[in-house]
């Protein structure tokens, strides 16, 4: 089964569950959209679920539609250094931070002009750790309702549940706080390590249209 799915920024869970299982095309055709997991992503904190936000340049204009591959990340914010220095009071303690840390370090060094070719290179950076394949096909029109494909786009809303039954893995602070579900891959790496991929396989995602 082929899904067509949206690139975001360090996907969640749910998004790496579809892609850990399906050959995956990116939509790369569409229109930037808000309050969606293109420039977010949620982690967890000592203080609960937490959100690491990319700040981008909004499109000038009435409408302020533009198409995502052509969205650029707002560099004068310090955001990179902000993010990173976020992930390792988050995770400094996880069982596979260190493991993973100089795969990903990278991604936070190196500067990015465009929002969509910084998303792909964190989910390849992922795909890398996982010892799978980076997906490489990319839309080139976008159809509302395409043929040839799974449509799994709205995985990347950030408003609505997935279709997702998460069981739980010891987090850092679950000391403190109860389990939080389909945040960022990246809290599944650090705290599964080399079972992440296992952990992602033994889990389904059900669309109406499959």
């Amino acid at each position: 089964m082929k899904l067509l799915l949206h690139p975001g920024y360090f996907l969640n869970i749910a998004n790496f569950v579809a892609i850990a299982k399906n050959d995956i095309c990116w939509e790369t055709s569409g229109n930037y959209q808000k309050q969606t997991y293109r420039n977010r992503c949620y982690i967890a904190t000592d203080n609960g679920r937490h959100l690491m936000n990319i700040p981008i340049q909004h499109a000038g204009g009435k409408k302020g539609r533009q198409k995502y591959r052509d969205v650029k990340v707002d560099n004068f914010y310090h955001w990179q250094r902000q993010h990173w220095r976020t992930l390792e009071t988050a995770y400094r303690t996880s069982p596979f931070f260190e493991f993973y840390e100089d795969d990903l370090v990278g991604l936070y060094k190196t500067e990015h002009t465009y929002l969509l070719d910084f998303n792909l290179k964190s989910i390849e950076a992922v795909c890398n750790c996982l010892q799978i394949p980076m997906p490489e096909e990319r839309t080139t029109d976008f159809e509302k309702e395409p043929f040839d494909y799974v449509d799994a786009r709205h995985l990347i809303n950030a408003k609505t549940n997935p279709p997702l039954v998460q069981k739980p893995y010891v987090q850092v602070f679950d000391d403190r706080n109860p389990f939080i579900d389909n945040l960022s891959i990246l809290d599944l790496l650090f705290n599964e390590g080399t079972n992440a991929l296992s952990y992602l396989k033994e889990h389904q995602l059900e669309f109406k249209d499959a």
